[in-house]
């Protein structure tokens, strides 16, 4: 290591060694029980899909970050890495649906992080908050409701939100703000939908930050065309 290096705060090594701009992505995923099975295994192997895709982009490996919390019970299994460091989890499946505080996690995640880039004078892109569930939450959702809406409003961040399999749909777009309403997977496309995260974020690092970004295939719901 560089010996000037030695003398900087962790925090700041990282930003020392990568100056590029920020594209920070939190995947905010469901491990409840009933993903057990097939679902689970679909899952891991779109996270697989998401690390090979990232890395292949040389521009978007050093901007990218990732970051997933998830849920069943509420954990951080990646806090905020450059794409060119993460390393696809393998996810198990145990216990409930604490979405809402699973929620509250991501959203204090993305605004410690973004503390991190202003205290290090680095830019950064518009945080991505994305959530995957095939249910519906088992706790108080109503302050992470608020969160969402209040955090889309203000522009602190983008929030996706996809429902698989079973899931609530009704309950996922009472949560969601009205601006982008949830998506529901078909089948279990993980694969697919992976794909399309990292196409679409790997589009928005090469913009400059503040600028409408047209997303890949844009053929989804209200507000999930461009961010």
């Amino acid at each position: 290591m560089d010996p000037s290096l030695e003398q900087q705060p962790f925090g700041a090594v990282e930003f020392i060694k990568n100056p590029e701009m920020r594209c920070p992505c939190i995947l905010l995923l469901d491990t409840s029980g009933s993903m057990s099975g097939n679902k689970i295994d679909q899952l891991n192997e779109g996270l697989r899909v998401f690390e090979r895709e990232l890395k292949s982009d040389s521009l978007a490996a050093k901007r990218v970050e990732v970051a997933i919390v998830t849920f069943g019970p509420v954990q951080a299994a990646q806090v905020f890495v450059t794409a060119d460091a993460f390393v696809a989890p393998t996810l198990a499946a145990s216990g409930d649906t604490p979405m809402g505080a699973a929620i509250e996690e991501a959203v204090q995640m993305v605004a410690n992080r973004k503390q991190d880039y202003k205290a290090a004078g680095v830019q950064y892109y518009r945080p991505w908050i994305f959530l995957m569930t095939d249910g519906a939450p088992t706790d108080d959702v109503s302050r992470a409701t608020a969160l969402l809406r209040e955090g889309e409003a203000s522009k602190k961040f983008n929030f996706f939100c996809v429902g698989v399999d079973s899931a609530d749909m009704g309950k996922l777009a009472s949560i969601s703000p009205p601006t982008r309403q949830p998506l529901k997977l078909r089948g279990l496309s993980f694969r697919e939908m992976f794909l399309w995260i990292s196409n679409s974020l790997s589009s928005q690092s090469k913009s400059q930050p503040g600028t409408e970004v047209a997303l890949v295939n844009p053929t989804t719901p209200t507000g999930w065309a461009s961010v």
